[in-house]
């Protein structure tokens, strides 16, 4: 069933509202036909020193780096595809080196952290052990089929903690940080 409207449009004006005065000649219609005075030209803004020369204007700043704000859930596949990628990266061109695979977590540690939004930032050290986890399938490698191939995934897990544990512990400090800082800044804002 529709729903007609039951209340007229506001157009601003009200009952009993005294009407405005109305514009004077020289305002109704400018030079270019427009309504009201012609504007002036904006000359650029020039500051003055105290001896009376002319000071150019303060420069642009410099374009800043990209800084994504993800959410928790794409905080998480950013790092676990990250890491798929650096895994099928590193079994290419290394042959599956465990200790590079643990030198390319770490930035994706730091990456993470960063990059989590503020609601979202203590999502980031739980989800980097998941992506560890899921970057180690194409580098672990311990004989041919599943059963192999999930040994390996394990042994990897066993010897290479310490990267797993550093980049972790990286990642949870920075979190800390950001929250903190996020925090004070709420408490200030309220």
């Amino acid at each position: 069933m529709e729903q007609h409207r039951t209340r007229p449009p506001n157009d601003g004006q009200r009952r009993g509202d005294p009407r405005p005065a109305p514009l004077p000649p020289q305002a109704r219609r400018g030079p270019s036909g427009a309504r009201g005075p012609a504007p002036e030209p904006r000359r650029p803004a020039v500051r003055r020193v105290r001896d009376g020369r002319p000071q150019a204007p303060p420069a642009q700043p410099a374009p800043r780096l990209p800084n994504p704000r993800l959410t928790g859930l794409g905080g998480g596949l950013f790092c676990a595809v990250a890491m798929l990628l650096l895994g099928f990266l590193d079994q290419l061109l290394f042959g599956g080196s465990l200790p590079v695979y643990g030198v390319l977590f770490l930035p994706v540690c730091v990456l993470t952290a960063l990059w989590v939004r503020g609601n979202d930032l203590l999502t980031a050290p739980v989800c980097l052990p998941i992506a560890f986890t899921a970057g180690l399938f194409p580098v672990a490698d311990d004989g041919a089929g599943l059963l192999g191939r999930l040994m390996g995934l394990f042994t990897g897990l066993a010897t290479q903690a310490g990267w797993l544990y550093g980049g972790t512990l990286i990642a949870t400090v920075i979190v800390l940080v950001r929250r903190v800082r996020w925090v004070r800044g709420r408490r200030q804002q309220a």
